[in-house]
């Protein structure tokens, strides 16, 4: 069976390494079939050359998997009208990742796909292969949703994993990796190499606006995390790595017990992980720092106990704090991630956000304050629904959820027009107060180049 997995363009100069469809292809050549990956992502390449390849070559599958994102759902329909367009097509379109799982009956009408893996998928892309090779009917698959003529079927989902550490290493064979590991992060320097890696799967916390909910969290082993860094190491010359999971700082004992493993070896890394502030201990965060991590992405949400609680975060205003003047006093740079607009937000809370990032901003990147959305899954797009402020995927994604830093629903008691004013100045002086801090750095370098005749100035290079 010949496999075609798409790595969408997402318009970026450097893109993000596309681990789910290299977990997949994995799994897929354990399974003796040929699998192509379609580098949409690194060349640029328009739909139609997509649609011509297609033409061209006999696939018996072809899969792509979308977050849910405003540019993914408008980039999902372009390709997807580009595999309309090829006559007498014959192999099996599957869609996948957090975008279609929630709502796989609007995805599969919408884009004319045959059939939507639901949640994860290496098990479920598995048992599809099989059955498609045995000429089984998708109705013994579970985990899966498809077309039945003009019906829609939706199976019992599969079983999560449990043993994560079970699943073989990502493709990275099948793709350019000498581009991906140029991809940039907060602390990263100009000559490393850089590559996402997961040290565990789900998240045991359920905000209100979070649409990966798989219940509990399923952790690698220290062992089996390092010794994924080593072969990337050795063989792709990586020596920064970004943890993508949900949540890295699940435990103080899970992340002492990673890092202090991590430094018995001989591996000389540095990292990024997303954090959790109340496990942000002037311990965990020092033994953090000595095994390399530099950075650490915290989903703070909101300065106000009341919005906390309503978001389902389980934190406190006083436990932020804590935890971001623990992480600064340690060395290490915080990325200071704030929403606003979620149930109970108002002026003050925006003003509070501000202030908050204005003081505790390590100018590691610039951070800006980006309305709620809430995606479809999420318990927020649920309530949307039975408030009547959101009528269903088609609204969500045809009319509402158009860009992501504008309002796709309103959960103030702000007008939204004043909403937008608020947003704007708020904003105004996040930007401001980052452009000034860039003109003072920039002036201190010419200092100590022309006036202490700095030879170690290699020019004004951007990062």
């Amino acid at each position: 069976m010949r496999v075609l997995f798409i790595a969408y363009d997402n318009e970026s100069f450097l893109t993000s390494f596309p681990m789910g469809i290299a977990y997949l292809a994995a799994v897929l050549r354990h399974k003796d079939c040929e699998v192509v990956i379609y580098p949409q992502d690194v060349y640029h390449l328009p739909e139609e050359h997509l649609a011509a390849y297609l033409r061209n070559n006999h696939f018996d599958l072809v899969g792509l998997g979308v977050i849910g994102g405003y540019y993914q759902y408008q980039k999902l329909m372009k390709i997807s009208a580009a595999i309309r367009s090829i006559p007498n097509r014959r192999f099996l379109y599957v869609l996948g990742g957090h975008g279609p799982s929630p709502e796989p009956e609007f995805f599969l009408r919408r884009t004319g796909a045959d059939v939507v893996v639901l949640g994860e998928g290496e098990v479920v892309i598995s048992n599809l292969v099989d059955a498609l090779r045995a000429g089984d009917s998708l109705a013994l698959v579970k985990g899966v949703a498809y077309r039945d003529g003009d019906r829609v079927v939706v199976n019992q989902r599969e079983k999560l994993i449990q043993d994560v550490d079970a699943l073989p290493w990502p493709a990275w064979d099948l793709f350019n990796m000498d581009y991906y590991t140029m991809m940039r992060a907060p602390g990263i320097s100009l000559t490393e190499r850089s590559q996402y890696i997961f040290t565990g799967r789900g998240c045991p916390f359920a905000c209100n606006f979070c649409y990966r909910l798989d219940p509990g969290f399923r952790p690698r082993s220290a062992a089996n995390i390092i010794e994924e860094m080593h072969i990337l190491n050795k063989d792709y010359h990586v020596n920064f790595f970004e943890f993508q999971d949900d949540l890295f700082m699940i435990s103080e004992k899970r992340v002492m017990d990673f890092c202090e493993n991590l430094m018995r070896t001989k591996l000389r890394v540095r990292f990024t992980c997303n954090g959790r502030l109340n496990y942000a201990t002037r311990e965990v965060l020092r033994t953090m720092k000595q095994a390399g991590c530099v950075f650490i992405n915290y989903g703070i949400e909101a300065l106000d106990d009341q919005v906390l609680a309503n978001m389902n975060k389980k934190l406190t205003v006083a436990q932020i704090i804590q935890g971001i003047e623990n992480t600064i006093a340690e060395g290490l740079h915080p990325g200071l991630n704030i929403i606003w607009g979620n149930i109970g937000d108002n002026a003050e809370t925006l003003r509070k956000g501000v202030d908050f990032i204005i003081k505790y901003t390590t100018y590691a990147q610039l951070r800006t304050i980006r309305p709620v959305t809430p995606y479809p899954g999420s318990p927020l797009y649920y309530y949307a629904i039975e408030q009547g402020l959101l009528a269903g995927p088609a609204d969500f994604y045809d009319n509402k959820h158009l860009n992501a830093d504008l309002f796709a629903v309103n959960f103030t008691e702000h007008a939204d027009e004043e909403c937008y004013q608020l947003l704007y100045h708020a904003n105004e002086r996040l930007v401001n107060d980052y452009i000034d801090q860039q003109k003072k750095s920039y002036m201190e370098q010419l200092g100590r180049l022309y006036l202490e005749k700095d030879t170690s100035f290699r020019g004004f290079r951007q990062t």
